[in-house]
């Protein structure tokens, strides 16, 4: 399973979006993202990534899109 796969793993399980629905548009607040699912997918990525993400970047997530690009400062590739 390549990075982007395993991104998309950790935001359908956590937001219990269908593959189809996580795309870059996807942003905090649309379907099933609200603070509460924030917080499951957190725990999904550093689950799935096997990594810890510092505070100022749970914060700044926002969208598909930016947990791409804060994932690429730990060296993961999409």
């Amino acid at each position: 399973m390549d990075n982007i796969d395993k991104l998309k793993k950790a935001f359908s399980d956590a937001l219990e979006l269908s593959n189809e629905k996580i795309t870059d548009e996807l942003s905090y607040g649309n379907e099933t993202w609200d603070s509460i699912a924030h917080l499951a997918l957190v725990a999904s990525i550093e689950t799935e990534f096997d990594i810890m993400l510092n505070s100022d970047d749970v914060i700044d997530m926002s969208s598909f899109k930016k947990a791409k690009e804060i994932l690429n400062k730990y060296d993961i590739d999409f």
